[in-house]
């Protein structure tokens, strides 16, 4: 990690199907941030579209390194001299009837230097709002586990429903991690029952900082999703927060702290069981 505090974001949305009004909204954010000093901003899952349906982003799938979506991501993170972790696109898998959910980190030159294309899909039938979700017809899961150096620290990466599985963060630590991104659209739903909770822990558990953004919002689509964007430090405290629509949650990440934290309470040296 670096030896200085650095300034980070977490970029909330309510993102819908226009993708020319996301982009625009995205890069007003973008701006902001920069202005504030942010180093490392995150943005929420799907942030360039967000259909009715995971089948919806299908026509505007990309090969990557080429595409619209990622020249929009590497252009203004070279403009803006600002590392960003581009939510999700989606790219080509090797089905050609799905595609991968992958986040790209994009350096302050606007080189794309990390991916993580999302392992866990949302297969799920919420009875209390009548939605059903099945991202897994057509989102091609990842297969590995992905942590990169940045000016913030060495960053893991994950993607919304990942949140649920433990085991990754695990995974990600024993990479050497001290920040997770996680770029999300938890549903209301889901949203008001555990996403504070799982946020927290993660960080908690791992005594590391999390930069939680989220979809937050009613959509045109009839979507609604939760919001509750929020940068989180190692133990369990979330600096700072935005409730609904777009905006910005900003904190300083402090190594100093987490360093300290880990010291004093080393709780992870004490773990019995490693993943495999």
């Amino acid at each position: 990690m670096s030896s200085s505090p650095v300034k980070v974001a977490a970029i909330q949305l309510a993102s819908g199907t226009n993708v020319n009004a996301n982009l625009l909204a995205t890069e007003k954010l973008l701006e902001e941030a920069a202005k504030q000093g942010v180093s490392l901003a995150v943005l929420p899952e799907n942030f360039a579209f967000l259909g009715a349906d995971s089948a919806d982003a299908l026509p505007f799938r990309e090969n990557e390194g080429d595409g619209p979506l990622q020249e929009f991501l590497s252009r203004l993170a070279g403009r803006l001299g600002l590392w960003i972790v581009g939510g999700t696109i989606p790219l080509e898998g090797v089905d050609q009837s799905r595609w991968r959910a992958a986040s790209l980190v994009f350096d302050d030159r606007g080189r794309e230097v990390a991916r993580y294309d999302k392992r866990h899909l949302f297969d799920v039938n919420l009875v209390e709002s009548g939605e059903h979700y099945k991202e897994s017809d057509t989102i091609e899961p990842g297969d590995k586990v992905v942590v990169v150096d940045t000016p913030a620290g060495k960053l893991g990466l994950a993607v919304c429903y990942d949140l649920r599985f433990p085991e990754l963060f695990r995974a990600m630590l024993d990479q050497g991690a001290e920040i997770f991104s996680l770029p999300a659209a938890f549903t209301a739903v889901t949203g008001r029952a555990h996403w504070d909770v799982l946020v927290r822990a993660r960080a908690i558990e791992n005594l590391a900082y999390v930069i939680a953004a989220a979809q937050g919002g009613f959509h045109n689509t009839g979507r609604e999703t939760y919001g509750h964007s929020m940068i989180v430090d190692p133990w369990g405290s979330v600096l700072d927060r935005r409730e609904r629509g777009n905006g910005l949650a900003i904190a300083t990440i402090n190594p100093d702290f987490q360093t300290s934290t880990r010291r004093n309470f080393p709780s992870l040296t004490h773990r019995r069981l490693r993943c495999k």
